[in-house]
C-alpha cells in the first residue's frame, strides 16, 4: 500500500488532465518496478509503465563491444534511443500510438514494440537507473519528465533482492554474489550520487 502523502502528490500531478511523464529512479534492487506497478494499479485505465530497460543493448552487441560482463552499466543501453522515446511520449500526436520496447529477464533480451502507449494515456510511468545522470544523452532525460522520484530502501534488503533475482534467472549463488559485487554495486554508487536531483525521495 502506498502512503497517503505519495498518493496525494500523484493526484495533484494529474489534476489538470494533461499528459504527464513520471520518472522513477534508484539503484538496482531498490524496488523501482514494484513502485511503477503500484502507481499503475492506482490509475489502471489512465496509466502505462514504460521501463528504461527496454533499451538494453542486445547480447550480441554487448559481446561484440566487449561489454557483456558489464551489462547494466550506463554505456550498455541505447541512451539516445531512450531519450528519443521520451521526446515522442512528451509530444505524442493525437493520431499516433507510440510503441515502446520491454526487457524480458527470462531471455535477457529487449523486445521491440511490446508496449503500446495510446495518445489518451494521461500518465506515463518510466522507471530506470540513469534518469538523473548528468552524462551523455542521459542528461536530457529530465527535460521530458514532469517529476522524478528516487526510490530508497535498506541496503541489506536491496542486496538480498539482487542476489535472489540473479539466482532466479540462472546464476548460482556464488555467481550472483560476484555479479552484484563487481557489476551492480559500482552502478549503484553512480546512481545514488544522483539522488539530490530527485523531486521526491520515496521510502518503502
Amino acid at each position: 500500500m502506498m502512503k497517503e502523502e505519495y498518493q496525494s502528490r500523484l493526484n495533484t500531478l494529474l489534476a489538470d488532465g494533461g499528459r504527464k511523464v513520471l520518472g522513477i529512479v534508484g539503484p538496482p534492487g531498490s524496488g523501482k518496478s514494484w513502485l511503477a506497478e503500484a502507481m499503475h494499479q492506482l490509475f489502471p485505465t489512465q496509466s502505462v509503465v514504460v521501463p528504461m530497460d527496454g533499451y538494453h543493448l542486445a547480447n550480441v552487441e554487448l559481446a561484440r563491444t566487449g561489454k557483456a560482463g558489464r551489462k547494466g552499466a550506463q554505456d550498455t543501453f541505447d541512451s539516445a534511443g531512450y531519450i528519443a522515446l521520451l521526446s515522442r511520449l512528451r509530444h505524442q500526436a493525437k493520431d499516433e500510438i507510440v510503441y515502446a520496447p520491454e526487457f524480458r529477464r527470462e531471455i535477457e533480451e529487449p523486445i521491440a514494440n511490446a508496449i503500446p502507449v495510446h495518445p489518451d494515456t494521461q500518465l506515463v510511468i518510466t522507471e530506470g537507473n540513469y534518469l538523473l545522470l548528468e552524462e551523455g544523452h542521459w542528461a536530457k532525460a529530465t527535460s521530458y519528465l514532469d517529476e522524478v522520484w528516487y526510490v530508497e530502501v535498506d541496503q541489506a534488503l536491496r542486496l538480498e533482492r539482487l542476489v535472489k533475482r540473479h539466482m532466479q534467472f540462472g546464476r548460482t549463488q556464488e555467481e550472483a554474489v560476484e555479479w552484484v559485487k563487481v557489476t551492480d554495486e559500482p552502478n549503484a554508487r553512480l546512481i545514488e550520487a544522483t539522488k539530490g536531483r530527485a523531486d521526491v525521495i520515496f521510502s518503502w
